[in-house]
């Protein structure tokens, strides 16, 4: 059973900062690509950062400059460093991992509210 489970989210203030951590129950972690996405209210869910099994990065153009998103593979853990928030970063985000050949996990989902 594969479990992504997502930590971190919170209320933060305008221009400030959170850290939300991923950790994968995942045999093989180093394999998957993994990602953070998000769902704000009453919208789709969208991609905010990928990191590929190599460290490749890519970001959405609204969050490029003030998100950062990297993989630990030793703890199966990927992280998305979030500053400079801004209230439409207001969003559950979650956890993706894919798998070379097609699979896809989503974790559970964690609440991120910007707002003073």
């Amino acid at each position: 059973q594969v479990q992504l489970v997502e930590s971190g989210g919170g209320l933060v203030q305008p221009g400030g900062s959170l850290r939300l951590s991923c950790a994968a129950s995942l045999s093989v972690f180093n394999i998957y690509a993994m990602g953070w996405y998000r769902q704000p209210p009453g919208k789709e869910r969208e991609l905010v950062a990928r990191v590929s099994t190599g460290g490749s990065t890519n970001y959405a153009d609204s969050v490029k400059g003030r998100f950062t998103i990297s993989r630990d593979n030793a703890k199966k853990t990927v992280y998305l460093q979030m500053n400079s928030l801004r209230p439409e970063d207001t969003a559950v985000y979650f956890c993706n991992a894919a798998h070379p050949l097609g699979s896809r996990y989503w974790g559970q989902g964690t609440q991120v509210t910007v707002s003073s």
